[in-house]
């Protein structure tokens, strides 16, 4: 079997690389950021289209005038629309997601942003949320961009995530701390 499993991750930071170098040359960095969040919205919000992002039997025709339509309803950049017609063109059009996420990734890198992965207990309000965001941002020096998920199984706490750096006050950990050592004892 080849090692080779299709678009890798480097690939899909290629044509995100490329995407950000002309956004930026052409000083339109923040619309084409915005243009492809809207993007990523669709693409989870409708199962429709993501199904035909998805099916390999769909011409190229096809995705090119489903663009068109949604380029004028999103009313799209016109270098955003140009890129992803280049998708098409080049059959990679069914890695779009990944492209968008790696290209918004990169944006935010180069904002200096830092990426933090929250999991909590319980649900926890936007209010919360938005203090722990800033709590962060003071002890990292840097500009926090918050991913928030609520999972019932930490029983209690928090798990943190920053880069290489992880928190963990979750109960569930400290009962797998405690089974461990009891088990070691």
């Amino acid at each position: 079997m080849s090692k080779n499993k299709g678009f890798s991750d480097t690939s899909a930071n290629r044509y995100s690389l490329a995407l950000y170098e002309l956004a930026s040359e052409s000083n339109l960095l923040i619309k084409i950021e915005e243009n492809s969040r809207a993007l990523l919205k669709l693409i989870s919000a409708s199962r429709d289209f993501n199904d035909l992002i998805k099916d390999p039997t769909v011409s190229r025709d096809v995705l090119n005038q489903v663009i068109k339509k949604i380029s004028d309803s999103f009313n799209l950049e016109v270098l955003f629309r140009n890129f992803l017609s280049f998708l098409i063109i080049k059959r990679r059009f069914f890695y779009v997601q990944q492209i968008l996420k790696s290209f918004n990734s990169i944006c935010s890198e180069k904002r200096g942003e830092l990426k933090a992965e929250i999991k909590s207990a319980k649900n926890l309000t936007q209010d919360e949320i938005n203090k722990i965001t800033q709590e962060l941002s003071k002890s990292f020096k840097s500009e926090i961009k918050l991913n928030y998920t609520h999972d019932q199984s930490l029983i209690g706490g928090l798990v943190v995530q920053i880069g290489s750096t992880m928190i963990d006050t979750s109960i569930k950990k400290k009962l797998q701390q405690l089974e461990t050592r009891m088990i070691e004892a």
